[in-house]
């Protein structure tokens, strides 16, 4: 894989991401520019643990599982962007600033996670993204976070 793949699918997600269910919040990625900007894609159902006490009877996703969607989405455009893929990547976030909710979040929605990175560069750890999650084009949730890429090696098969 280089640069060029503009998408990913749920099976590159699952070769550059370590996270599985219930917590790998990108079902797609429907845009990635390099290592610059992305838009993902989670489709909010029902299923989801989180909606069993998230409110009872009014389920609504956690702010958190909204801005860790929007790092996930970051996390598959630098495997894409920089060609990290199939290998041992871990990124922790670091901080998390700004970070404002606009808009509840709930099942049968369709959440864009739009992602752009502000600093960092190839081959780098340190990177610092802005992100905002939208759902029928209002914004459900913003942030910029800043996140440390550990990559550890080659995923043994």
């Amino acid at each position: 894989m280089t640069t060029e793949t503009k998408s990913a699918d749920i099976q590159l997600i699952q070769r550059i991401l370590p996270h599985r269910y219930p917590f790998l919040l990108v079902d797609k990625v429907v845009e990635i520019d390099g290592y610059s900007s992305a838009v993902g894609i989670k489709n909010v159902t029902m299923n989801e643990p989180h909606f069993q006490g998230h409110f009872p009877g009014t389920p609504i996703m956690p702010g958190v599982t909204i801005v860790e969607a929007m790092a996930q989405t970051a996390g598959v455009m630098l495997g894409v962007g920089m060609d990290i893929i199939d290998s041992e990547l871990l990124i922790y976030f670091m901080n998390i600033d700004n970070c404002k909710f606009r808009r509840k979040v709930v099942p049968g929605d369709v959440m864009k996670m739009h992602v752009e990175t502000l600093r960092g560069k190839m081959g780098g750890k340190i990177f610092k993204f802005r992100g905002t999650a939208t759902v029928e084009g209002e914004v459900a949730a913003q942030a910029e976070f800043s996140a440390y890429v550990d990559l550890t090696g080659e995923k043994s098969t």
